[in-house]
């Protein structure tokens, strides 16, 4: 039975776990849409002199701005790199002290450089994309300043 579950374990996260992360996304977002849908239908139903594209613009959820994607990206990569550093650091020190069993401080290393090589990864794309977008990101604030100027 334990040769079954070491094989289904594997199989359950690597598999059938982000199938199901991924499907219940698209579900979310189908139903925040058909929610809007029903909410903008039951509207011109009770006022069909309503501005349509108006409540729809208000009803949509706004858009992240280029710049706050690529902070965001910041911000993961130095958790990521953060926390990959402590987990090196704390296996060197179990294999340092000899805590725990001999395959403890390696797992520690292995995920710590796993999530450090994520977290510097983070770090390349926030660099590349703020060379990249840098005149959308400055067009996109130009944008953003017209509307604020115009209200």
């Amino acid at each position: 039975m334990s040769n079954v579950m070491m094989y289904l374990v594997p199989i359950a996260c690597g598999c059938v776990l982000p199938i199901m992360v991924i499907w219940f996304l698209v579900r979310q977002k189908m139903n925040e849409t058909n929610q809007r849908t029903q909410i903008v239908l039951a509207a011109i139903e009770k006022n069909p002199d309503l501005d349509i594209e108006e409540l729809i613009r208000k009803s949509t959820p706004k858009q992240r701005l280029l710049k706050e994607k690529l902070l965001s990206k910041l911000q993961w990569g130095t958790l990521t790199t953060l926390i990959g550093i402590g987990l090196i650091g704390f296996g060197a020190w179990l294999g340092y002290v000899g805590g725990g069993g001999s395959s403890d401080p390696m797992a520690s290393v292995c995920f710590g450089l796993i999530l450090l090589a994520v977290g510097i990864a983070f770090f390349v794309s926030y660099v590349f994309g703020k060379k990249m977008l840098a005149k959308e990101m400055e067009a996109e604030e130009q944008q953003l300043r017209a509307k604020s100027e115009s209200k």
